[in-house]
C-alpha cells in the first residue's frame, strides 16, 4: 500500500469521538485537502446530529464529500459496495483537481473495501437456519444472538453492530453452511491491490478515561444541541422502521424509553453514554487489527498543545 507511482490520499480513523474530524479539518487547511466521509451514518440525510456529522460551521470551506448522499426511507439502501463506488468516485475528481483526498471515519468495513476491494458474497441461502436464528434473537434478545457469532467469527462480530440482526444472521448463516468464517471469506476476495498509495493514520488512546470524557461531553453537547427534537423527528418520518442500518445507530434508539415515558431523561443520556463507550471499544478492536493503520497517540499533555502534537506528529507521516 506504499507504491510509488500511485495517487496519494491521507486517510484519518478511529473509535467515535476521539479527534478524526479535528484532525481531518486541520490537514485539509494546511495541504489542499478535500474530506470524504468514511461513516455508515453519515450519509443518510437529516441524520445528523446523532450521527454527529459536521456542520456547516464546522467544515469551514473545506469542501466535503459522501455525506446527505443517501435517504434512509429509500428500500434499495446504501451498500458496502455502494460506498466504495462513490467514495472512489470522489477521490477520482479530488485527484484530478490536484487536491489531497483526506478519508475520515470510523467505519472500518468501509475503508477495508476501498483500499482492498470488494467483499464477499455467498448467493446461496438457507431460510430455515435464518428463521431459526431470528427466532433465537426474538427469544434471546439480538445481544445473544451476536455472542453466537463473536464465539465463531469475532473479526466480524467487532464489525457488525449487535443490533444489525440481520447482518449478524447472515454471518452465522454463511459459518453454519459453508463451514467457513465469514471473515476469511472476505479475506480471501480481496485480490485487486491498493489502488492508492495510502497513508492510514489512527488516533488511539491508552488512556481510556481521557476518551470516556470526551465520549460524555459530546454526548452532553448532542443533547443540548436537539438530540431529542431530531430523534422524535425521524421516528415521526418512520426512518427507524423502514431503513434497518439507521435504526441500529448509536444516539438515537437509547433515547426511545425516555420519549416514550418509561424512563428519566438521566438513564437515557447515561444509556447513551454507556453504549457509545461500547461501541468505541468494537472500533478500537477492528483497526488494531489492521496492519495499514499507523498509529499516533492522542492522549497526552494539554489539550490544545496536545492538538498541535497529533496534528504535526500526522504531518510527519507524509511522505
Amino acid at each position: 500500500m506504499t507504491q510509488t507511482g500511485k495517487p496519494f490520499l491521507v486517510a484519518v480513523v478511529g473509535c467515535t469521538a476521539g479527534g478524526k474530524t479535528a484532525l481531518a479539518l486541520e490537514l485539509a487547511r494546511r495541504h489542499g485537502g478535500e474530506i470524504v466521509s468514511c461513516d455508515s451514518m453519515q450519509i443518510y440525510r437529516g441524520m445528523d446530529i446523532g450521527t454527529a456529522k459536521p456542520d456547516e460551521a464546522e467544515r469551514a470551506g473545506i469542501p466535503h464529500w459522501l455525506l446527505d448522499v443517501a435517504d434512509p426511507t429509500d428500500p434499495r439502501g446504501y451498500s458496502c459496495a455502494d460506498y466504495v463506488r462513490d467514495a472512489r468516485a470522489a477521490v477520482a475528481d479530488i485527484l484530478a483537481r490536484g487536491k489531497l483526498p483526506i478519508l475520515c471515519g470510523g467505519t472500518g468495513l468501509y475503508l477495508d473495501a476501498f483500499l482492498r476491494g470488494g467483499t464477499f458474497e455467498v448467493t446461496d441461502t438457507d431460510p430455515a437456519l435464518r428463521a431459526s436464528l431470528a427466532a433465537y434473537a426474538a427469544q434471546n434478545g439480538a445481544e445473544a444472538l451476536h455472542r453466537e457469532l463473536e464465539a465463531v467469527d469475532p473479526e466480524s462480530a467487532a464489525a457488525i453492530h449487535p443490533n444489525n440482526v440481520k447482518r449478524v444472521i447472515r454471518a452465522l448463516e454463511i459459518y453454519r453452511t459453508t463451514g467457513r468464517r465469514k471473515s476469511d471469506l472476505d479475506r480471501a476476495s480481496r485480490t485487486e491491490d491498493c489502488p492508492y498509495r495510502a497513508l492510514v493514520i489512527g488516533l488511539r488512546y491508552s488512556d481510556r478515561r481521557i476518551l470516556w470524557d470526551r465520549i460524555d461531553r459530546r454526548v452532553d453537547a448532542m443533547m443540548a444541541a436537539g438530540l431529542p427534537e431530531e430523534t422524535r423527528r425521524l421516528r415521526a418520518a418512520g426512518v427507524f422502521d423502514l431503513c434497518p442500518t439507521a435504526a441500529q445507530a448509536i444516539g438515537y434508539k437509547e433515547l426511545f424509553p425516555w420519549l416514550d415515558g418509561h424512563a428519566t431523561r438521566a438513564e437515557a443520556v447515561e444509556a447513551l453514554k454507556t453504549a457509545t463507550r461500547r461501541y468505541a471499544k468494537r472500533q478500537t478492536t477492528w483497526f488494531a487489527a489492521r496492519p495499514y493503520v499507523t498509529w499516533v497517540d492522542a492522549d497526552a499533555g494539554d489539550r490544545a498543545r496536545n492538538f498541535e502534537d497529533i496534528v504535526n506528529n500526522a504531518e510527519s507521516l507524509f511522505s
